[in-house]
């Protein structure tokens, strides 16, 4: 095929769509309520937000992807702190959301649902396994974007095959960054996203429940990622006997062993979640005009409704 009739990449946008309705829960401080008392901060900015990245990005197909399972039992049963300190008072598996927030999930769901948006989750997986997977499956043909304010989606940069992250929790959507592998290189002295995972694991995360090694933050984990090209080599030359790796570096490290056999299972993202096969392509007209107006009414959305509307270049059902 000549040059002049190539087609362009298709670019697949992946919404990391809890990331950005709680941004836009605490980030939009009008706390406008709809005329039955619920408050719509979060459900119009998640439009607003949606309608900037698809005016900037002009996506070909672009999902809405879903924690069906925010604390899969999985990771729970590898690491018992797994997101513990997240869990609502009392609760065993219930996240603790604030309540102004949990009432607009539902509508803010069927907003998107309307518009034809697909909204895919997983049963017993995390959004975050949703995007993993999506991106596995689609990244040899098409170019992947993954919205997200969570550092964890770094392990699916992928210059090669032209996967980026979007990077909402610095700059916002309006202004967020994409990252790439020169970004991971030049904030974190690692190479790739598969480095960064594995970086991660070695220095922990608090904010997931994740104890990580004794003695080892970022920096050190960076160094070492990148003196032994991935986690299982690092731990190769620990069992060999690496004379560089000594004192309590070395007992460190083997003192967390129980811990780095299971933390891929918790860290690294599934490529290969049960997701239907359903179209992914932009909506070309409204799946549900009928409740889309009927949620306009009951929760005040015209002006988001209408700017959604018009960066996906929908009419009227």
């Amino acid at each position: 095929m000549s040059a002049e009739t190539a087609q362009p990449r298709p670019h697949l946008l992946l919404l990391d769509t809890a990331s950005l309705y709680f941004r836009a829960f605490f980030g939009v401080k009008d706390l406008r309520e709809a005329p039955d008392g619920t408050p719509t901060n979060a459900t119009r900015g998640l439009l607003d937000m949606v309608a900037t990245l698809v005016t900037r990005f002009s996506p070909t197909h672009l999902v809405a992807c879903w924690d069906d399972d925010w604390r899969p039992e999985f990771r729970v049963r590898a690491i018992p702190t797994y997101k513990a300190h997240r869990l609502a008072e009392g609760a065993v598996d219930e996240e603790q959301v604030p309540a102004e927030l949990a009432v607009q999930v539902p509508v803010l769901r069927r907003a998107l649902e309307a518009f034809g948006i697909p909204v895919l989750g997983s049963p017993g997986y995390e959004a975050d396994d949703v995007i993993g997977t999506l991106t596995a499956r689609h990244k040899d043909r098409m170019a992947v974007s993954i919205v997200t304010g969570d550092r964890d989606l770094f392990q699916l940069i992928d210059d090669a095959a032209a996967v980026t992250v979007v990077y909402t929790a610095r700059a916002g959507v309006r202004d967020a960054e994409e990252i790439r592998e020169a970004d991971l290189q030049a904030r974190y002295g690692v190479a790739t996203g598969a480095q960064y995972a594995d970086m991660a694991m070695l220095r922990g995360d608090n904010s997931d429940g994740l104890p990580g090694v004794k003695g080892i933050g970022d920096k050190t984990a960076a160094q070492l990622i990148a003196t032994y090209g991935s986690l299982e080599g690092l731990r190769r030359a620990v069992a060999d006997g690496d004379p560089e790796l000594k004192g309590a570096r070395r007992a460190n490290l083997l003192a967390a062993s129980d811990y780095l056999d299971v933390a891929p299972l918790v860290v690294t993202v599934a490529p290969d979640a049960p997701l239907p096969d359903v179209p992914l392509t932009v909506p070309r007209e409204l799946a549900d005009p009928e409740t889309l107006q009927q949620l306009v009414e009951a929760y005040d959305l015209g002006s988001p409704v209408g700017r959604l509307m018009k960066a996906l270049d929908l009419r009227p059902g």
